[in-house]
């Protein structure tokens, strides 16, 4: 039976990588995650038997706490969260009942920098467009919601990679940029093996818009339009950043609830009754 104060798989994996996600937090032993180091999207790794020194930093937010079997760790650990004022729940059947449900989960090794505990940092060329603001986006969604983005010169992006402990992407010759007739965010959504089937139709979207494919899908045209708009209303990378985010937000959702919806001016006015018609 589940506990009252838990969250199934199924609601918890259509909450990933929308805006209103709660913070996950996998609270695995060393053994279970040495068996399996792979985490869900947008989660990170902290250490069951000190919960109580660090739940305070949870404090008003929402948490969902992942362990192998959503048992006994779990358990405690979301009862420490919400004793120090946060709203949490455990995951329904944990990690075993994700993985049989065959719901995607991000290979540590593949995260940069901090790895298990969030906060990497990834750097770019200035002046970001399409597969600039849509790879930051991916990131902080399903990988690392702590993520910083830096963006310098284009002739300065490796330079500040090394002396900055930063993870180059979308620039020639490094690991995370085009590979043959894909781009950079297909790339992230293949290595991070997120195979959400909304991801792979808003790949093909932004594949096309980043590179010159418009033929490929009708909405590449509109991503094009919006994203060179938004690349001259904001002069601050950061804030073109920022609107991005939302910008991504809604062709997620879009891809994922609303690509069979349909309107019009005719379907969507005032319905006619029959002495009108």
């Amino acid at each position: 039976m589940a506990s009252y104060n838990s969250i199934s798989v199924e609601k918890l994996a259509r909450l990933i990588g929308t805006p209103k996600a709660p913070v996950i937090i996998d609270v695995r032993d060393d053994d279970d995650f040495a068996a399996r180091p792979a985490l869900l999207p947008a989660s990170t790794r902290r250490p069951y038997a000190t919960a109580a020194e660090w739940a305070v930093e949870y404090r008003d937010r929402w948490v969902v706490v992942v362990c192998q079997k959503g048992k006994k760790l779990s358990e405690g650990v979301a009862a420490w969260l919400r004793h120090a004022g946060a709203q949490a729940e455990s995951l329904e059947g944990g990690l075993e009942v994700w993985s049989t449900a065959g719901l995607p989960l991000v290979p540590v090794a593949t995260i940069p920098g901090e790895g298990t505990s969030g906060g990497s940092v990834w750097v770019t060329r200035s002046r970001p467009k399409i597969d600039r603001i849509a790879c930051p986006w991916l990131i902080r969604r399903f990988v690392d919601p702590k993520a910083t983005f830096l963006f310098v010169a284009p002739s300065e992006v490796e330079a500040v990679a090394e002396r900055f402990a930063a993870m180059p992407f979308d620039v020639d010759g490094v690991f995370w940029s085009h590979r043959g007739e894909f781009c950079t965010f297909d790339t992230m959504i293949a290595e991070f093996k997120l195979h959400f089937p909304a991801l792979q139709k808003l790949a093909l979207i932004v594949r096309a818009a980043d590179t010159d494919r418009l033929d490929l899908v009708p909405e590449a045209a509109g991503l094009l339009a919006v994203s060179l708009g938004l690349s001259r209303v904001f002069a601050d990378d950061l804030e073109q950043l920022d609107a991005g985010m939302l910008l991504y937000d809604a062709l997620y959702r879009w891809a994922r609830d609303a690509t069979q919806e349909k309107h019009d001016w005719v379907s969507h006015g005032p319905k006619k009754s029959a002495e009108d018609a």
